[in-house]
């Protein structure tokens, strides 16, 4: 099945790549995939195996999860030698090292027999949003990470650990573990290749789909990972309709700032490279925004849902209802 890709944003030159577009054409219905159930439920199947069960709030402030411990990384390992020829090859250009990686990882993920690219548009960009790249949260994953767990999404009264940006779908190594060591070394050197992650609107957060010990080797040495983010796109008249108002709003501000400036405000051009690096900014997040996550109902709805979490988590029993 024939796959286009596109950088972002789309049909313009001599600007800063946000990203890769995907046009894939199939299949209907992927292997690894959500499923819905009455009841805010949700399973990720990965073929037949279940990879982790979830249950949204009735408040809508969270989601509860497991996580089965049964999911294999759509990709093949990556060989050291390329992730030095890559880092090579752009020692100084992040923008190409990040199109060479998301190229690759697009084209491991069309070819993959459990991977969740169906048919649609989709996205490969480079780092998160800003409202899920906090800090706090990267520091703390080392220590938190359970297989049975919850997720907040506002954090008004819930525990602190439990707000997160990426969750992995399996147990992160250990930092003295023999592949985390080497991916370590890599770290130290700078030829580290990105983790990808997978946007799952379902549970408001990002999941790791390859890179688990790349993660965990970047953890261990104090930093983070340079990330790619794939997620359904949205339309493109979808960024246009919102991108004129924004453009609009600018250029208004521009021509007081403009006035400001010959009047003698010394003040006047810093602010006019804020608004402009704040248009900017906009204009990124609207070329990158994601579309809702597909899902596919169920065999079987609420009941088979109760099912497979007896038989994963036996006695796992999430409030929901707070």
């Amino acid at each position: 099945m024939p796959m286009q890709q596109t950088p972002l944003p789309r049909s313009a030159t001599g600007v800063r790549w946000d990203g890769l577009a995907l046009a894939v054409d199939g299949p209907d219905r992927p292997s690894l995939r959500v499923d819905v159930a009455d009841g805010r439920r949700l399973v990720l199947f990965q073929g037949e195996q279940v990879v982790l069960l979830a249950r949204q709030r009735a408040t809508l402030r969270g989601v509860h999860y497991v996580r089965t411990g049964r999911y294999d990384s759509p990709l093949p390992p990556l060989r050291a030698d390329a992730a030095r020829a890559r880092r090579e090859t752009h020692p100084d250009d992040t923008d190409a090292w990040f199109a060479g990686w998301a190229q690759h990882f697009a084209s491991e993920l069309h070819t993959s027999l459990n991977g969740p690219l169906h048919g649609g548009d989709w996205q490969l960009t480079p780092g998160l949003p800003r409202r899920w790249d906090v800090a706090a949260n990267w520091a703390r994953l080392p220590q938190h990470d359970p297989p049975i767990g919850h997720i907040t999404w506002f954090g008004y009264g819930d525990p602190v650990e439990d707000a997160r940006d990426i969750l992995p779908l399996r147990p992160l190594s250990a930092p003295d573990a023999a592949r985390v060591k080497a991916y370590r070394r890599q770290y130290r050197e700078g030829v580290l290749p990105p983790v990808l992650l997978w946007w799952v609107g379902g549970l408001d957060t990002f999941l790791v789909l390859d890179g688990h010990d790349r993660l965990a080797a970047a953890l261990a040495e104090n930093g983070r990972p340079a990330v790619l983010a794939l997620a359904r796109e949205l339309p493109d008249q979808w960024a246009t309709r919102y991108a004129q108002p924004l453009i609009s709003e600018y250029e208004h501000r521009a021509a007081q700032l403009a006035d400001e400036h010959a009047a003698g405000d010394p003040l006047a051009a810093l602010r006019s490279r804020a608004a402009s690096g704040r248009l900017g900014q906009q204009l990124h997040e609207l070329v990158t925004a994601r579309a809702a996550t597909w899902s596919w109902p169920l065999p079987g709805g609420a009941t088979a849902w109760d099912e497979l979490a007896r038989r994963h988590a036996p006695g796992w029993r999430p409030d929901t209802e707070n």
